[in-house]
């Protein structure tokens, strides 16, 4: 199954409040969901799929491994434990959050890990996230470019990370683009929204489309329901090359995800 283009986040919703998000977002149409072992919020987004009355086949759920599980005895048992949690006998994607912090776990040794779940059933695919160019090099010679099926990592219109996604297109990897519309700034920036009344769009339908258009799939996180389901509208809209050219002029590195002790050096 190929990675969808659109699905909801979850970083930072635990309880209620992510039950909440899970429960509008599949009313609205959502079928992807993206979750992470350190999010804390596994169980209560089981919980969730299950009162949904959705069914498991209808949806794509992608978990992560955190730091301390990227062990070839702890990988796959941490694996079996989100799965307990999310209430299902397999995700459909499975990434390695973090690569190691200073090589402590060999990547070799995480890639055979995940390559094992695979083939056990416990995942679908699996992939990686928050790699540079010389960790997906690293990873692309153990596994094969074939076998990643994403790089999820933090793209936005501040930090377009254009070395990594050309490294990226050109290895035919996937880019999942997270913090798209880094915290919110982007609903607030003045170019984006002079282009979005143009479109008669929503400035987040605007960054969205953006990622959209140049082929990551996006993960925006919303507790409000009108917002889920006005994001889903940026699969509708179609950018120009001037809309494009304009977003592509707010690139200045700005990253909010970074960190210290387990980001790797950026590219």
């Amino acid at each position: 199954m190929s990675i969808p283009a659109f699905g909801l986040g979850t970083f930072r919703l635990k309880g209620q409040t992510v039950i909440d998000s899970v429960r509008d977002a599949l009313e609205v149409g959502y079928r992807a969901i993206d979750t992470a072992q350190i999010y804390g919020n596994e169980a209560d987004i089981g919980q969730a799929i299950a009162d949904s009355g959705v069914a498991r086949d209808a949806l794509f759920l992608t978990t992560k491994i955190w730091i301390d599980k990227l062990g070839r005895d702890e990988l796959i048992p941490s694996l079996r434990e989100s799965l307990a949690r999310l209430r299902t006998d397999r995700v459909d994607l499975t990434l390695i959050h973090w690569p190691s912090p200073g090589g402590a776990v060999a990547l070799q040794e995480s890639l055979e890990a995940l390559a094992e779940a695979r083939e056990l059933g416990l995942t679908g695919q699996i992939g990686v996230s928050n790699f540079t160019i010389d960790l997906l090099r690293q990873a692309i010679a153990i596994a094969g470019k074939d076998a990643i099926a994403t790089n999820q990592v933090e793209i936005s219109p501040y930090l377009q990370n254009r070395k990594l996604a050309a490294f990226a297109r050109e290895q035919g990897i996937h880019l999942t683009s997270y913090m798209t519309l880094a915290y919110g700034k982007a609903v607030q920036d003045p170019r984006l929204q002079e282009i979005a009344v143009r479109h008669g769009a929503t400035t987040a339908q605007v960054a969205l489309a953006w990622a959209l258009q140049q082929g990551w799939s996006v993960i925006p996180s919303s507790t409000k329901r009108a917002n889920l389901e006005g994001n889903l509208g940026a699969l509708q809209l179609r950018l120009d090359e001037e809309d494009m050219a304009r977003i592509a002029g707010l690139d200045r590195g700005e990253r909010l995800a970074n960190p210290e002790g387990i980001a790797p050096v950026w590219d």
